[in-house]
């Protein structure tokens, strides 16, 4: 496995300053950050959509520092009743340049739309009462999320890329292993797992049984951690909407690795991805907002590096 950094986790830096940031931590390559949920600070994508040199330039900065370009991720909702065009062409828009300059992982989210045709906010079915819900639910799926993901995997295969990393996350329409399966299997095997297992967490599920779950339609890892406050959730429960600053106040929040879960936690998560296939990149979301940007990146590398296999197996049984 090798070990990459979430651009947005160093948005305070400037692009060239990010990277030496991170070659400094002794990640091996970075996942850009293009738009719609981030500022993208480290990208201009519309002028390396246009411009050749613009690309040649921006992926030059990389080669100089030994880094790699991970992926490119377009979080955000495409599918929201009043911003989704403007959000889907951002994410259309990361699929060309991915193409353009060989980057064959995009990062995205599934997208929610609205409970029905004239609603103008998302509606995140999470309970089958009242009644009503099983038919929002059913109508989501139907006429907008498959319909969308069908025409999205075409362009994604157009423009060569092989791997759409969904991540599971909690107000989407897919954010947990049987909604990922189910657009998988409606769609193909370029649909896979963004598998964040800070977000399985506050939901309550166990990413060590989403990675058995999912086996090969793990298509990319990001590596941040949750702390689970049980003082707080004995009486809130893991439905959490408090501010993110109020970490104390909170049943859950995000948080650097280690401090959540302990090495020996991240240590079976990692053999378990390699159990289930997994070789790729871990790449580091610094969302703690305890710890500075920079000594929350150099905590979770120094992790990293203690637990995850680096080098292939080369085992073989003694003849007998």
């Amino acid at each position: 496995m090798k070990i990459g950094l979430v651009s947005d986790s160093l948005a305070h830096l400037g692009f060239e300053e990010m990277l030496d940031a991170a070659a400094a931590a002794g990640v091996q390559g970075v996942e850009v950050n293009t738009g719609n949920w981030s500022p993208a600070p480290h990208i201009d994508l519309p002028l390396l959509v246009q411009d050749a040199g613009a690309r040649a330039r921006f992926l030059a900065a990389f080669e100089r520092r030994g880094l790699e370009l991970i992926a490119l991720n377009a979080n955000g909702n495409q599918l929201h009743p009043v911003t989704g065009a403007a959000q889907s062409q951002v994410l259309h828009d990361t699929i060309r340049l991915a193409g353009l300059m060989g980057v064959r992982t995009v990062c995205l989210m599934s997208g929610l739309p609205g409970g029905g045709p004239e609603d103008r906010t998302p509606n995140w079915i999470v309970s089958s009462w009242p009644p009503e819900t099983g038919e929002i639910l059913a109508w989501q799926w139907r006429e907008k999320l498959l319909p969308y993901w069908r025409d999205l995997a075409v362009l994604a295969r157009d423009h060569g890329i092989e791997k759409l990393c969904i991540e599971l996350h909690g107000g989407q329409l897919v954010y947990n292993v049987p909604s990922l399966l189910r657009l998988r299997q409606e769609i193909g095997p370029i649909v896979g797992a963004n598998l964040d297992p800070s977000h399985l967490l506050w939901m309550g599920a166990d990413p060590m049984a989403a990675a058995d779950a999912l086996g090969d339609a793990v298509h990319h890892v990001h590596a941040k951690d949750t702390w689970l406050n049980a003082a707080k959730q004995a009486t809130t429960s893991l439905l959490e909407n408090g501010p993110q600053g109020d970490v104390a106040a909170r049943s859950w929040s995000y948080i650097t690795l280690g401090y959540g879960h302990d090495e020996r936690w991240w240590r079976e998560f990692c053999y378990r991805l390699r159990m289930n296939g997994y070789d790729g990149w871990l790449s580091i979301e610094h969302e703690d907002v305890m710890l500075s940007r920079l000594e929350g990146v150099r905590r979770s590398v120094q992790l990293l590096n203690a637990v995850a296999p680096a080098e292939p197996s080369d085992y073989a049984p003694p003849s007998i």
